[in-house]
């Protein structure tokens, strides 16, 4: 007859917690990742500020008439012409930006 060696108690609970342990670290961190992404693609304002930089070319070699608005991916974008500098004024949902622009 074969002697089976009997597994302690102790060690079977401390591979359980062991495993509970690395599921929840795995899981914070997952969840961290998810909404550091969320975030960054919330906030990815490249396009804007491509337009934006696209105007302001555009105005201060004078090949567009100020003042002028325009309605771009639900910004806003307001062109004004002061006396020594052009304000380019953009805004989304409360989020309200200005770019001062000198000749």
């Amino acid at each position: 007859m074969v002697i089976l060696k009997k597994i302690r108690a102790a060690t079977l609970i401390e591979v359980l917690t062991a495993s509970v342990l690395i599921i929840i670290v795995f899981m914070i961190a997952s969840m961290s990742f998810n909404n550091f992404f969320a975030n960054q693609i919330q906030r990815d304002q490249s396009a804007i500020e491509n337009r934006i930089k696209e105007l302001q070319y555009l105005s201060i070699h004078q090949t567009i008439k100020l003042p002028y608005t325009e309605d771009f991916e639900d910004w806003e974008i307001i062109i004004v012409e002061e006396i020594e500098h052009v304000n380019i004024l953009y805004s989304k949902q409360g989020v309200e930006r200005e770019k001062k622009v000198f000749f």
